[in-house]
């Protein structure tokens, strides 16, 4: 029976010894052990980002879709109660993610009332219900909602996941590109509303009733004797 003779360590040019497997297997398990200590942070960005780019985009964009859908007028509630409603569920959502409240069966019980909160809270802002704000009142809405729903963040990143803090901030960004997009709206109707309304001196009137030119009522008067 043949015996084979056991590996040796050989040594490489600069008198280091080459571990089996050649220096491009070392690699190999270096990188597999690296990829395998970074891959629960990509993780916890993806958990906190995607939530929040369901709630500040993907949410708005459906119901603006189907702002005219029935279904609105019947699940709307006031502003006064989807603004606290979502602010409690997001950041009871983002306190499981961290484990101080995680229920039983994490984010499978914490992201369907997160949705549903969700779409509560965007109904005053774009659909066509009894509820919906006007436009002062969705810009005060939505500018006072943006700060509220980043404060969760600062817990995040207290907590020592600054890169899932910050992946939340910029996945809420759409409700204040929203806000400020509202309100744009707005003064801009209100301006050309104000020109309409402006008369220029040849504009017809309504006085008593009756439509009365500037032009054709200058010189009617009788003169004087």
């Amino acid at each position: 029976m043949t015996v084979a003779p056991p590996t040796r360590v050989r040594p490489d040019d600069s008198g280091r010894p080459v571990p089996p497997g050649g220096w491009l297997g070392w690699i190999s398990t270096t990188d597999h052990k690296r990829v395998g200590a970074v891959h629960p942070a990509h993780a916890s960005v993806a958990a906190t980002a995607g939530p929040a780019l369901l709630v500040a985009a993907v949410i708005p964009a459906v119901v603006h879709a189907l702002r005219r859908s029935p279904l609105w007028e019947r699940i709307a509630v006031p502003a006064a109660v989807a603004l606290p409603l979502l602010v409690l569920t997001h950041a009871w959502a983002v306190l499981a993610d961290l484990g101080a409240l995680r229920p039983p069966g994490g984010a499978l019980v914490t992201r369907p009332p997160l949705l549903a909160a969700a779409v509560l809270f965007w109904l005053p802002v774009l659909a066509r219900t009894r509820h919906r704000l006007d436009d002062a009142g969705r810009c005060l809405y939505l500018f006072l909602a943006a700060p509220l729903l980043d404060l969760p963040a600062v817990g995040v990143v207290a907590a020592g996941r600054p890169a899932a803090g910050l992946a939340m901030i910029t996945g809420m960004l759409p409700v204040g590109v929203t806000a400020a997009a509202v309100t744009w709206a707005w003064v801009d109707r209100e301006e050309r509303e104000a020109r309409a309304a402006g008369p220029g001196p040849g504009d017809a009137h309504c006085a008593n009733g009756a439509f009365i030119s500037r032009s054709s009522a200058v010189g009617t008067g009788k003169p004087g004797r």
